[in-house]
């Protein structure tokens, strides 16, 4: 379960967050499918959440699943060292978590975070837009 990847890794993996096609497909053939795949599942792919979770990369979806607002993923992060994970799922609706992950010297983790939390707000918004569904 890889935790540490260098900053152009990082930067790479949030353009690919915002919507950097070129950028997730590079990912997914450079050593980094899981961040690649990451992105699908950030979008309710069912395929890619299960591939996280076979994978070794359940910290991963956790880290989607606490944006998402589940409790027990955020707990699991803690139960299993991984705070740091918590917070960036944490920062983008949580002012005191994005302070949290500033004053540790996660800026990163922390602008990451608040491009998922903004993609996964624009996903809610969408299905909660009667003017996205098709019209019958």
């Amino acid at each position: 379960m890889r935790l540490e990847y260098p900053a152009k890794i990082l930067l790479a993996w949030g353009e690919a967050i915002s919507g950097h096609a070129g950028l997730r497909d590079w990912l997914m053939k450079n050593g980094y499918p899981e961040l690649g795949i990451f992105v699908f599942a950030l979008h309710l792919k069912a395929d890619a959440r299960k591939w996280l979770m076979e994978n070794g990369h359940p910290h991963l979806m956790a880290v989607i699943r606490g944006i998402e607002g589940d409790d027990e993923a955020l707990e699991w992060l803690d139960r299993n060292g991984m705070q740091v994970l918590r917070k960036v799922a944490e920062c983008g609706g949580d002012e005191e978590a994005l302070g949290w992950l500033l004053r540790h010297g996660h800026r990163e983790l922390a602008v990451l975070g608040k491009k998922m939390w903004s993609v996964k707000m624009k996903i809610e918004e969408d299905h909660q837009d009667p003017h996205k569904y098709p019209q019958h």
